[in-house]
């Protein structure tokens, strides 16, 4: 095993916004609060020990101990969850939705950062205690985002009726699912071990939270992950007194409202926020809360409410209401002592639109770190990157520009057109200075011929290298479908595969490679050679 580092920005997948945060540019500043380094850390440590009570810890782990009643708790998970009563115990939480067979690659990234973060703060902060915990988006109702992943670039598909929150779905039809996978797998010891977590979490579980729930325990219960399902009763009433204001102020609109309005002077806007930001969960459907003419709705259905009548219902019947984007991060840190939160950039950026409403509601807002990203290269794939002359910065280019790049190098053609065209603009430049003293239209011509001649230049230089593709055919092939094996649909792969692609190459050596090389503090990119 062999990891390198490369910067998040020569990858070419990352967007400014995430650039600038990592870089602590002055014009993200503003909507952040601590960053993710040693004095962070520690800021933000003490904002959350004030902040998160005793009776709601109490609640806390309560509600995992029901959660997780049915499941074999290892050692080290029932020993966090324990210490999650504690005021010196903090989490480093993640958050990934439902995903069949855990869904894409990042989904283990993710979770296993917040893991290493977890052991990493302990060691520098010796008198507190951090727990990693994978908060599931059992509420969310996107069916169609997660019934599916890819195996060897096929879509392993789970069809069935959609409605209501995700997490509450019956597995029913998934043996259809594994019946299918199965024939894909083969017969290997990890193909059967594979087999075996898909069976028992989806076929012995009713499910999909409890299934999922099944699924991360075993990958990683041997480093005391805690696994929360929200879409629960008891942590609902931690957060009615935000619930109510949410139907009563639409707080979270306004806030959020005003910091898009200065985050889009600079940035792309991930989510926009509704007047209310609330669904009401029923049997099988999850619909928005709207608030017309002076009654509360639920879209989509006859179900009305007057004012008292909504009241009444948050405080008899919490679990029917639920968060949707804008609102699910604060109940995750109302019913967390969570000091960091570990995503995506599409993830983090939502939540820089968020730190204003946080602060209304007088809730801490948390640490946000990018999490690590992986590209996984095996041993014959690098030795090709080697003999094609391709460093890993250089496998994140365009298709076109790696492969314009790389038959140029390898032309015996001397003809360097950049110095050409360097020296022509400085011709000009001597052509201009005399233009100077004549008079306007003189200089038009001039800066007109300068345009006309580097174009040339430049339309010889493509005529050049697409020559030179079809000369290069053989070095233009195994280029285009190397890069393609290792960025399949010119995406990172941690977007397209499953693990279960590489477990069955590595078994869970592939788990230990990647909890032995990812680095989250470190803000860099991986390439994992194994």
């Amino acid at each position: 095993m062999k990891v390198t580092q490369i910067p998040f920005k020569d990858t070419g997948f990352f967007s400014t916004t995430m650039l600038d945060y990592l870089e602590q540019k002055e014009e993200i500043q503003s909507f952040y609060n601590n960053f993710p380094d040693s004095l962070g850390f520690h800021n933000q440590i003490e904002q959350k020990e004030n902040a998160h009570s005793l009776q709601s810890r109490l609640v806390l782990v309560g509600a995992l101990k029901k959660q997780y009643t049915n499941v074999e708790v290892s050692d080290k998970t029932q020993e966090n969850i324990e210490l999650l009563k504690l005021k010196n115990t903090f989490t480093i939480t993640t958050g990934h939705q439902l995903n069949l067979f855990t869904g894409p690659l990042y989904f283990l990234y993710k979770i296993i950062c917040a893991i290493n973060l977890a052991e990493e703060l302990s060691q520098k902060f010796t008198d507190k205690n951090f727990v990693p915990v994978y908060w599931m988006a059992t509420e969310d109702h996107d069916f169609d985002e997660i019934n599916y992943f890819n195996f060897e670039g096929k879509k392993v598909q789970w069809s069935r009726n959609d409605g209501g929150a995700v997490g509450r779905f019956s597995t029913e039809g998934l043996d259809a699912v594994l019946a299918v996978f199965s024939t894909q797998l083969g017969g290997s010891k990890n193909a059967t071990y594979l087999k075996e977590l898909f069976s028992k979490g989806y076929l012995k579980h009713n499910n999909l939270a409890d299934a999922t729930r099944y699924i991360a325990n075993e990958l990683f219960k041997e480093y005391g992950l805690v696994t929360l399902d929200g879409d629960d009763a008891a942590l609902k009433q931690l957060f009615i007194p935000f619930i109510k204001d949410e139907l009563e102020n639409q707080t979270s609109y306004k806030q959020v409202s005003k910091t898009i309005t200065s985050l889009k002077e600079n940035y792309k806007i991930q989510v926009n926020p509704r007047e209310i930001n609330l669904f009401y969960l029923s049997k099988n459907s999850r619909e928005r809360i709207v608030f017309e003419d002076g009654v509360y709705k639920v879209n989509n259905t006859s179900i009305t409410f007057s004012k008292s009548e909504i009241l009444e219902a948050v405080e008899e019947n919490s679990l029917d209401f639920s968060p949707n984007v804008i609102m699910r991060p604060l109940y995750q840190e109302v019913v967390l002592p969570n000091i960091c939160y570990l995503g995506g950039g599409g993830e983090i950026a939502y939540w820089f639109e968020l730190k204003a409403y946080f602060e209304k509601v007088n809730i801490p807002f948390p640490i946000l770190l990018l999490r690590n990203s992986v590209q996984v290269v095996s041993e014959k794939q690098q030795k090709k990157l080697h003999n094609l002359g391709i460093s890993h910065e250089e496998l994140f280019l365009k298709q076109h520009k790696l492969l314009s790049k790389k038959v140029l190098e390898n032309t015996a053609i001397e003809i360097k057109f950049k110095e050409k065209i360097n020296y022509l603009e400085s011709q000009f430049s001597e052509l201009k200075e005399v233009a100077k003293q004549t008079d306007i239209s003189f200089i038009n011509a001039v800066s007109a011929q300068e345009r006309k001649q580097v174009k040339g230049l430049e339309n010889l230089q493509k005529r050049l290298i697409i020559a030179e593709k079809r000369r290069q055919k053989d070095l233009v092939e195994r280029i285009t479908a190397l890069q393609n094996e290792l960025l399949p649909n010119q995406s990172l792969e941690e977007r397209q595969r499953n693990f279960s692609e590489y477990y069955l190459a590595f078994g869970d050596n592939f788990i230990k490679a990647l909890k032995e090389s990812l680095k989250p503090l470190d803000l860099a990119f991986t390439v994992l050679e194994l």
